[in-house]
This record gives structure tokens, C-alpha cells and sequence, in this order.
């Protein structure tokens, strides 16, 4: 938990200082991220320093000093994914590129948007509460499990807890900063997302027969373990985001 609550200040301070030093944190986040994806698919050194490679490049674009998160990025993602699986006939690593750059991709997107510092501190936020949530309503209430096999942890009753607390926490944003209607009402939807997330990371792990994604967080585990509910939230969200442009 010190762990978590150390890395929600570090990502809270970078998204108030904005610009390059919240794009400098995700590229961070994101190359560890990609280099215990590799790891957790038990690939030699040079193939995970390959996919990261590859990674580096559209993540470099999204810089506030280059192109940004548009859709020559995105196509520059795309394509270090397919470069991966083109050298090392390997799927899940090019899906790994996929894995650790697009979240990246949709955090710094939002952000660009007006209001982009409530928006991505929303999205960011209600998987923290959906964690906060889930962790003590299921060592409160326990009860029957959500998935034993993937995480023996996990229950029914930390799951609705962290809906909850994601619930209300997008509740007071409506109400204090003006969170939009299309936002506060997806967010308990967005809640079982990231609980989706976290699911989907035990079992990676599971396959991989280890406890935890790294252990550059002595004691908690790897980057991923803390932001596998990111994962699967942030593209949505930017989707959500950007929606009112999409269709107008």
C-alpha cells in the first residue's frame, strides 16, 4: 500500500507539472513495463531490449516537443508491433509493444484535450479507487471468490467495493469540478474494467508460474502489478473523452 500511495503522488505531481515531465513519466512506466512483459514471457534479454526499442520510437513522438498523441503516433505504434512480430515471430511480445504503449498513448491524449488535467486525473483516479475499494471491502466482507483460479485474493465483495468507491469518487468530481455526465456515469463500468485488467495480469502471471510481474517495487511486485487496471481503462476512457468530437 506505501508503494501505491508513493507512486499515485509521483503520478499526480507529473500530471500537475504537465507537458514534458508527465510524458517523461509514462515513457518511463511504460519501457519498465514492456521489459517485465518480456520477462514474464521468459524471452532472452536481446528480445525484450528489441521490443523496447521499438517502443521508444512512437513514444518519442507523443512528445509535447514532437508530433504529440495523434494519429501518426498511433500509426507508429501499430507499426513497432508489427515490426516485433515480423523479426521475432512472436505475438504476444508485438502484443506486449500494444500492451505498454497505448495507455500511454490514450493518458497523453487526454490530457491534450480542454480540461485534460481533470479528465486524465479522473481516469487515472477511479482505477485507484477501484484498487483502494476492492482492497478493503474484500479483506472487510471477503466472502465467495471472484475468479480462485486466476486470483485467490480477489471476491465478489472487493469488486462491488471498489465500483463503489469509483462511484462516488466520479460524484464528487461531478459535483466539484464538473466532471461531464458521459464520464460519471461510465466510471462504474470503467471500474470492472480495471478489475478486468488485474484479472487478465494474474493470469500472465499464472502462465509465467510467478508471483509477481518484477520486483522493482520490493515488496509489492513490478510495475505492472500496480497498473494492470490502467491498462485496459485508459484507452476507453480517451475514447469517451474525445467522444463529443468524434460524432460532432
Amino acid at each position: 500500500m506505501v508503494a501505491s500511495v508513493a507512486m499515485i503522488a509521483v503520478a499526480t505531481l507529473a500530471l500537475y507539472l504537465g507537458g514534458l515531465a508527465f510524458w517523461l513519466l509514462t515513457v518511463v512506466i511504460a519501457l519498465l513495463m514492456m521489459d517485465e512483459w518480456g520477462d514474464l514471457l521468459d524471452l532472452p534479454r536481446d528480445r525484450k531490449r528489441l521490443a523496447q526499442y521499438a517502443l521508444s520510437v512512437p513514444l518519442a513522438i507523443m512528445a509535447p516537443i514532437a508530433a504529440g498523441p495523434g494519429a501518426f503516433a498511433l500509426g507508429l505504434l501499430a507499426g513497432a508491433a508489427f515490426f516485433v512480430v515480423i523479426v521475432t515471430r512472436n505475438r504476444m511480445l508485438a502484443a506486449g509493444v500494444l500492451y505498454c504503449g497505448l495507455p500511454v498513448f490514450s493518458l497523453l491524449l487526454i490530457d491534450v484535450q480542454t480540461q485534460g488535467l481533470m479528465f486524465t486525473l479522473w481516469a487515472m483516479a477511479l482505477v485507484w479507487a477501484s484498487d483502494i475499494g476492492a482492497f478493503f471491502a474484500g479483506r472487510t466482507i471477503g466472502g465467495p471468490k471472484l475468479a480462485p483460479r486466476l486470483s485467490p485474493n480477489k471476491t465478489w465483495a472487493g469488486l462491488i467495493g471498489g465500483v463503489v468507491l469509483s462511484s462516488v469518487l466520479a460524484a464528487g468530481m461531478h459535483w466539484y469540478f464538473g466532471l461531464p455526465w458521459r464520464l460519471t456515469l461510465a466510471t462504474p463500468v470503467l471500474a470492472v474494467l480495471s478489475q478486468g485488467g488485474d484479472l487478465f495480469e494474474s493470469w500472465m502471471k499464472r502462465r509465467a508460474g510467478v508471483k509477481d510481474s518484477g520486483n522493482i517495487l520490493p515488496g509489492h511486485g513490478g510495475v505492472l502489478d500496480r497498473l494492470d487496471g490502467v491498462v485496459p481503462v485508459a484507452p476507453v476512457a480517451a475514447l469517451l473523452v474525445i467522444l463529443p468530437a468524434l460524432i460532432g
